[in-house]
């Protein structure tokens, strides 16, 4: 099988994170990929090191009719039994082919409510939380086209990036939070929380458009010599590693990859009740749940978690049985991978003119 994957993402983010894990995952479990992406150094080297077959391309904007004949030539050239593209902008820029004349499955990947009128010509959606899933659904997506698949973390093992790299004493009580510098992800709500912990200190990894905003933040509260700018990891384990809790704070957010990278770490999770981490989250089982915009419930649930060491540990074994079970990566590859045998199989018995024979 042969599967072109084509993501047209920003250089920093959670999905674009996660189609790096998938379309390398799915690599070292031996399925034939081409990734088209949009032209970022980084983002090709890690892929084509994984030993991922990469094109760049520029997805600008509505009169970017190059990339799209790109796309088609790849589709022509690679001859594809899936394409998968992920969000808006790459299934924009797929090219328009009849489905009579496609010899391949089209398939759309969401880690949102996006607006459904981009995907109107796919085959299949994939959504990776069940309430996405329903939301298609409710749009008028036939059951039997929407499927849900969960995102993937891998369990890091690097050791803890030292606290005097950071200023940071070994004995204060450390805060993690990880993401992009968006409303969306409520970090200001987070610093109004430290602010209310005199003790604690906080990690801050991630860049956005708010940077400048959150660290004038941290200075009006009196705490900018608690709080830590770390700049966008790739690789986070030795993040998670030195951290007592990761906290999730967003006012918006539809799955909550932190979370599951905090279970996978064994670190105690406390996030806001946003659509993703509520669903995922068995309140005080394998995380605390605290109300969104709340900075008051956000620091006692900070305080309980660092003070309290037999209900860190609770929350942390019980996370990490979690992780194993539904967000380990042979978990989420092998559903992938069975997911894609049956849509093209699917396709080529309900349409017989169109299954072909390859070459080895």
């Amino acid at each position: 099988m042969r599967v072109l994957q084509v993501m047209a993402g920003a250089a920093h983010g959670g999905a674009e994170a996660f189609f790096t894990r998938l379309v390398t995952g799915l690599g070292r479990a031996g399925l034939n990929q081409r990734a088209v992406i949009r032209s970022d150094t980084r983002r090709t080297t890690m892929l084509r090191d994984s030993g991922i077959d990469v094109a760049e391309e520029s997805f600008g904007g509505l009169f970017d009719w190059r990339t799209q004949r790109r796309l088609r030539q790849h589709i022509e050239t690679y001859d594809p039994d899936l394409v998968l593209t992920w969000m808006n902008r790459a299934t924009r820029h797929c090219p328009r082919i009849e489905p009579a004349k496609r010899r391949f499955v089209y398939a759309a990947r969401l880690g949102g409510y996006y607006n459904l009128k981009y995907y109107e010509r796919c085959d299949h959606l994939i959504a990776n939380t069940e309430d996405i899933g329903a939301y298609i659904k409710e749009e008028g997506w036939p059951p039997s086209r929407v499927h849900v698949l969960a995102n993937f973390v891998s369990p890091g093992t690097l050791p803890p990036l030292e606290r005097s790299t950071q200023a940071t004493p070994d004995q204060a009580p450390l805060v993690l939070a990880l993401g992009r510098f968006h409303r969306n992800k409520a970090f200001d709500i987070l610093i109004d929380a430290i602010a209310k912990l005199p003790d604690a200190y906080l990690w801050l990894a991630g860049e956005g458009p708010l940077r400048r905003s959150l660290e004038n933040l941290a200075a009006g509260k009196g705490i900018g010599d608690r709080i830590r700018f770390l700049g966008w990891h790739d690789e986070v384990s030795a993040l998670f590693a030195g951290a007592d809790v990761m906290v999730c704070p967003s006012r918006v957010e539809p799955f909550g990859n932190v979370v599951v990278e905090a279970w996978a770490h064994n670190v105690p999770v406390i996030a806001a009740r946003a659509t993703g981490p509520a669903a995922l989250i068995k309140d005080g089982s394998d995380g605390l749940l605290v109300p969104c915009e709340d900075s008051t419930a956000l620091a006692a649930a900070i305080r309980r978690v660092t003070e309290d060491a037999d209900l860190a540990a609770s929350l942390t074994r019980a996370g990490y049985a979690r992780f194993q079970q539904d967000f380990a990566e042979n978990v989420v590859i092998e559903k992938y991978l069975e997911l894609f045998d049956y849509l093209v199989r699917d396709r080529n018995e309900t349409d017989p003119m169109r299954p072909r024979q390859r070459s080895p």
